[in-house]
C-alpha cells in the first residue's frame, strides 16, 4: 500500500461549521437531536435598535413650565367653587322636588284590613289612612304584603299602616 497524501491533524481550538448533529450524549429517539444554529449577534439583554419608529413626533424644544403658588392656590379655589355649586344645586333641587304632603307621614301603627268588592289599592290607602299621602300608603301596603300588582280581591286580607 502506498501513501499518496497525508493529513495533517487539526490544529488546536479551530472549529468549523457543522451541517450534522453534534456527537453528544446518546438520545432517545422519542427526543428531536437539537439543530446547530448560530447565535444572535447581539447580546441577550440589549434591547433591539429599531430606527424610524412610525410615530411623527415634535422636534421642538419641550420644557417644563414651573407651577406657582398662585396657580396651586387658584386651582383649588376653582375646585371648592365647583363643589359648593353642586351642592348647592343638590340641596335646591331635593327641596323642588319634595312633596307639599311630606310634612304628613305614613302612620307607623298596622292593622289587618279587609278588602271590599271593587276596591283598588288606592281605595284601601285612602280608607285606611286618610290624613297621609295615598301614594306613599299604597307603597307601604304592598312593602308589607309583599304585592307585585294592583289588583286587589273582595274579600282579601291585607297588613296596612292605620291612622
Amino acid at each position: 500500500m502506498t501513501l499518496i497524501h497525508a493529513i495533517p491533524p487539526r490544529a488546536g481550538n479551530v472549529q468549523r461549521p457543522i451541517n450534522r448533529p453534534s456527537p453528544g450524549p446518546r438520545r432517545n429517539r422519542d427526543t428531536p437531536a437539537r439543530s446547530q444554529r448560530p447565535a444572535p449577534s447581539r447580546p441577550a439583554a440589549a434591547p433591539a435598535h429599531y430606527r424610524g419608529h412610525g410615530v411623527a413626533m415634535s422636534a421642538a424644544p419641550h420644557r417644563r413650565r414651573p407651577v406657582t403658588l398662585a396657580t396651586t392656590v387658584g386651582l383649588a379655589l376653582l375646585a371648592g367653587m365647583i363643589t359648593l355649586w353642586l351642592g348647592l344645586v343638590a340641596h335646591f333641587g331635593q327641596m323642588v322636588n319634595v312633596d307639599s304632603g311630606s310634612a304628613v307621614r305614613v302612620p307607623d301603627r298596622l292593622g289587618v284590613v279587609r278588602v271590599e268588592s271593587g276596591e283598588s289599592l288606592r281605595d284601601v290607602a285612602a280608607r285606611v289612612a286618610p290624613g297621609a299621602p295615598v301614594r306613599q300608603v299604597t307603597e307601604r301596603i304592598r312593602e308589607l304584603n309583599d304585592l307585585h300588582s294592583a289588583t286587589l280581591v273582595g274579600g282579601q286580607t291585607l297588613i296596612a299602616p292605620v291612622g
